[in-house]
């Protein structure tokens, strides 16, 4: 470790007191650097935030106390103009505030040491205001806390003389022990609901990883989590220790879309272009991610990295609020959204195509973007359109209040019967859609089911809609096949009407329905009626349980399903663990981190099935490659050694963002002998049934899954590059155009 002489130097400018809020969040620095305007060059980073909701103070408040030797200096680069500081070993500062977390901010520099933190005289953290400019770097966060009691509380600090070059710890953040829930009475039939973790950034985004790690994402915004002395806007969470890493990244993953390739690599794609106007809430100096891939890989030490390279990875067009599908070749389908930040979709920004990744050669396109007509005639809302990828190869998309089967290897679509009574269910009248689990007994027929969204004429203007507009609780399902489409749309209603739903596919083949609103629709700051600025009210904190098996009418319950104290709306999402519960997290309805009505939430909530509280069936070795058509023989441990339901199944848990649940997959496998503590099974016949890649296996005894494994299903190659197409598609287009071509009267991306 390299060190450095230094004497401990304490800039104390700016104290932010987090006031007694529903939640409490850190604020942070920049990223690569601010650029004034009118210029290019990088100017000094200053981490100033006041979320709405909290309050500042500076260091030469009366209500702040010194011990020891403490100066004043007065520059224009610190809070109120004015920095207290020290050389004293010992001295000391303490705050007395009123609120639920506590941030300090001050320079850091080469000459800067530690520091000694205390809360309610109990030392919480070491800090070390040290970085490597021998110029001091003003506005930097040195210590956040979040999870106080609501009350009066101490904060002191002391001067330490000494310091080392450590330049980030990692931290774990849970939810306000003011909110923590009260430990659960249940019954043997019951689910639970529990509080812990926190994601660290916004909860956009998610998917997991492998058994022990999720991916979060967010936007450009100022979360607790910092890395390299800027906001995370990325984290790993650790499923089982619930801690949380930050993640490094270039470009803005505003409303990103996501999918696992054939090797098990993830892209990120899509986002926001660079904000710069009176809408952004900082001028991070971030890169612009309309037409960013962002690839997501497993490292030597366990953890994960995000890399970009706009000039060799990239779309060929930029994408807002797209969706990406992975297909039966291994590849991902890149589908619809928008050209630039916005809000309902419109023809001037519309971007009606399809491209992929890697690049391919459909019918002469040669890498490049492909028409979609489906996207036209769906405007206004058809942002993350919902797509699902059919045994068949070809892809469902449903998108407004229409739907279709696109044979993309041939570029036909076939238009299927409207989605009944005018309901929408894409953004911003987001509803949520799943393939229902395959299975060889019916020929792997598919059905689909979308529930949720919102009749709310989409043609209508931001003053015209109100946030108590009701959301719709109909469900709608159809068998596509020649018979069942024929037959149309079943529909059925959800107890509760949701707005922006969670549908959450569990082992067992039952669906749990969290999260949403019950009016409004998506976005923030666009009509009227907003609460805070969110667009919709009336959060559903109730989960439903959907069980497909069952006959119309009778499908739905939540008598035994625990109630949240937490709003789950806009930008908020679930997911299903290897471990069998569901992650649930996020919700952030506003421009940045707030803590007023509906505020930005990082609390993380854990929805319990009751089988996880009873004995469970264990796979004890497993092959770590599944082959099409392969059999394969796992070792397992029953619960009842001569069990007569024992079901085997594979599951993609999906990327899940905005309801979108993208390649949310549940296969039932052949079993072809249960011997004792043996399970031969074979996999699934081809890509179609279950594209090639990462999955999870459980076994699935007497309706009690165990925890999954993951697996790599094919050959655990990556997908096919068509380096003609690919070499085209780089040639034919720029790197970040949308950020090239820009006026200034192209920035406003207001309720993002």
């Amino acid at each position: 470790m390299k060190t450095y002489p230094c004497r401990s130097l304490i800039f104390l400018y700016y104290l932010l007191l987090l006031v007694a809020v529903p939640c409490v969040y850190a604020g942070e620095s920049a990223w690569n650097g601010h650029t004034p305007p009118g210029s290019s060059a990088l100017g000094p980073l200053r981490s100033e935030y006041v979320p709405p909701g909290a309050k500042g103070y500076p260091s030469t408040s009366p209500l702040i106390s010194y011990k020891g030797d403490w100066k004043t200096l007065y520059s224009s680069n610190f809070y109120n103009n004015a920095a207290r500081y020290t050389s004293q070993e010992h001295a000391s500062m303490t705050f007395s505030f009123t609120g639920t977390g506590i941030e300090w901010f001050g320079n850091c520099g080469e000459e800067y040491g530690i520091a000694q933190v205390y809360i309610d005289k109990t030392h919480v953290a070491s800090v070390n205001t040290y970085c490597d400019s021998n110029l001091p770097q003003p506005g930097q966060r040195h210590f956040g806390e979040y999870r106080l009691p609501s009350g009066k509380h101490t904060l002191t600090i002391i001067a330490v003389g000494t310091c080392d070059a450590t330049s980030f710890v990692v931290t774990r953040a849970k939810g306000s022990s003011s909110h923590s829930q009260k430990k659960p009475r249940f019954s043997e039939n019951q689910w639970t609901l529990t509080q812990e973790g926190s994601t660290g950034v916004n909860a956009m985004q998610i998917a997991v990883l492998d058994e022990a790690h999720a991916i979060i994402f967010d936007k450009v915004e100022h979360n607790p989590l910092t890395i390299n002395s800027h906001p995370s806007w990325a984290s790993l969470f650790n499923l089982k220790t619930r801690k949380v890493i930050p993640l490094d990244m270039q470009s803005n993953s505003f409303c990103a879309g996501g999918s696992f390739l054939s090797n098990g690599t993830l892209i990120n794609v899509g986002g926001n272009p660079v904000v710069t106007d009176h809408t952004s809430p900082s001028d991070f100096g971030d890169v612009d991610g309309l037409q960013s891939i962002r690839l997501v890989h497993p490292c030597s030490d366990g953890h994960y990295s995000v890399a970009e390279s706009h000039d060799t990875v990239r779309m060929a067009s930029p994408r807002w609020y797209s969706t990406s599908i992975r297909l039966d070749d291994g590849s991902v389908a890149i589908i619809g959204g928008s050209k630039k930040g916005g809000w309902i979709n419109n023809a001037t920004v519309n971007n009606p195509t399809i491209e992929y990744f890697p690049p391919k050669d459909i019918q002469g396109s040669n890498g490049l973007p492909i028409l979609l007509p489906f996207l036209k005639d769906t405007l206004n809302s058809n942002l993350f359109p919902i797509v699902c990828s059919l045994p068949d190869g070809r892809l469902f998309i449903a998108a407004n209040n229409d739907a279709m089967i696109y044979d993309w290897k041939n570029n036909v679509e076939q238009r299927l019967p409207p989605i009944p009574n005018g309901v929408r269910v894409t953004y911003p009248m987001a509803g949520t859609g799943l393939l229902l689990p395959l299975s060889s007994a019916n020929g792997y027929a598919p059905e689909i089911l979308l529930c949720g969204g919102s009749d709310v004429d989409d043609t209508k203007a931001g003053y015209e809609i109100s946030s108590q507009d009701p959301a719709s609780s109909q469900c709608s399902r159809m068998v596509l096949t020649d018979e069942g489409i024929s037959a149309g749309w079943e529909v059925d209603q959800m107890p509760r009407a949701r707005l922006m739903p969670d549908a959450v596919l569990l082992p067992d083949g039952k669906i749990v329905f969290v999260n949403g609103a019950g009016s409004g629709i998506s976005g923030y700051g666009n009509v009227v009626d907003q609460v805070g600025v969110s667009n919709a009210d009336k959060p559903v904190l109730i989960p439903d349980l959907y069980d497909p098996s069952l006959a119309l009418g009778s499908r739905f319950s939540s008598e035994a399903l625990p109630s949240s104290a937490i709003p789950r709306m806009y930008h908020s999402v679930a997911i299903q663990t290897p471990a069998g519960d569901i992650m649930i997290a996020g919700s952030n309805p506003n421009l940045d981190r707030s803590e007023v009505a509906y505020g930005t939430e990082y609390r993380v909530e854990w929805l319990s099935p009751p089988y996880m509280r009873g004995p469970r069936p264990q796979i004890l070795r497993h092959n770590a490659v599944l082959g099409f058509g392969e059999e394969a023989t796992m070792t397992v441990k029953l619960v009842k050694p001569n069990s007569n339901d024992v079901r085997v199944v594979l599951m993609d848990h999906g990327f899940v963002t905005h309801a979108v649940h993208s390649n949310s997959r549940m296969v039932y496998l052949d079993c072809l002998n249960i011997s004792g503590d043996t399970i031969t099974i074979k996999g699934p016949p081809d890509g179609g049934v279950y594209p090639p890649g990462p999955g999870f296996l459980y076994i699935v005894e007497d309706g009690v899954p165990c925890e999954g494994v993951r697996i790599m299903v094919g050959d655990g190659k990556g997908p096919q590059v068509n380096q003609a197409a690919l070499e085209n598609m780089l040639k034919s287009t720029q790197p970040d155009q949308y950020e090239k071509s820009k006026t200034s009267q192209d920035n406003d991306n207001d309720g993002e």
